[in-house]
């Protein structure tokens, strides 16, 4: 456990300023951590490979990412409104009319 007097020590040393209220508090809290952390310390982890995530490490984005062919330019003007043939055709944002 904590003490108040140690929570005192390491606010002084971080130059921390905490009142009686978050001294107890904090006391409490990093008792909670430490205790927390010596029961992981009792774990049996004879065999378990070192690392530092418990999930497997690979990026989603790029799993499956292959080069795939585009629309078409027909394909992609198909259902707008209205083209030219060529280009989307729409009302300039900045048109007075």
């Amino acid at each position: 456990m904590l003490t108040v007097a140690e929570v005192e020590r390491i606010a002084r040393l971080a130059r921390l300023a905490l009142s009686e209220d978050e001294e107890a508090r904090y006391a409490r809290q990093l008792s909670a951590i430490l205790d927390y952390a010596a029961q992981l310390a009792e774990l049996d982890v004879e065999g378990i490979p070192p690392t530092a995530s418990v999930l497997s490490v690979h990026s989603v984005m790029r799993e499956g990412d292959e080069v795939v062919a585009g629309l078409t330019r027909a394909d992609a003007l198909r259902n707008a409104p209205d083209t030219d043939g060529a280009s989307f055709i729409v009302q300039a944002t900045f048109d007075d009319e």
